[in-house]
């Protein structure tokens, strides 16, 4: 398996994996390409003989970039299994890029079991505590067309040395 940060050719694999893993929420493809180039840093892609198997989008907070917020992590089916969502976010808070990332942040709906299970194992991982609160709420943000979205916190934690340099 190969880390690596997306460019913009990803874009298409990246929409189309996006789609492939329910119950993700679809983005424009106009706005993965801006997340492989504007935010390349804070993405990674996952590669298995040269096809694309996972991919991680987050960003870090303008107003706390002490925080990394996990926007997306999909998985393809034939790569599961393997903990390749949990490797990957690893990964990616080795990157010198993650250098004075404190918190992971990330918002999920109640129903996902699978992020909350993952994003527990990171807090686990981590040694720190992960709590929750809701973020945007079904009837006063999603005019009740879309469920709850809960901010997991994950954090404070110390990054691996490789972030730190």
């Amino acid at each position: 398996m190969n880390f690596r940060m997306p460019v913009a050719q990803d874009g298409p694999a990246i929409t189309a994996l996006i789609a492939a893993c329910p119950p993700l929420d679809g983005n424009s493809s106009y706005c993965n390409l801006l997340q492989c180039t504007h935010f390349a840093d804070c993405c990674l892609v996952a590669e298995r003989d040269g096809r694309i198997v996972g991919w991680v989008s987050g960003y870090r907070l303008p107003a706390d970039p002490s925080r990394l917020f996990i926007w997306q992590v999909a998985v393809a089916a034939q790569a599961r299994g393997a903990k390749l969502a949990q490797r990957m976010i690893a990964a990616l808070l080795e990157r010198p890029s993650a250098a004075g990332v404190t918190h992971l942040i990330t918002t999920i709906t109640p129903d996902n079991a699978a992020s909350w299970a993952l994003f527990k194992g990171i807090a686990g991982h981590l040694s720190t505590d992960l709590t929750k609160t809701p973020l945007f709420e079904r009837n006063a943000h999603f005019v009740g067309a879309h469920e709850t979205e809960w901010q997991a916190t994950i954090g404070p934690f110390a990054l691996p040395s490789k972030a730190r340099q």
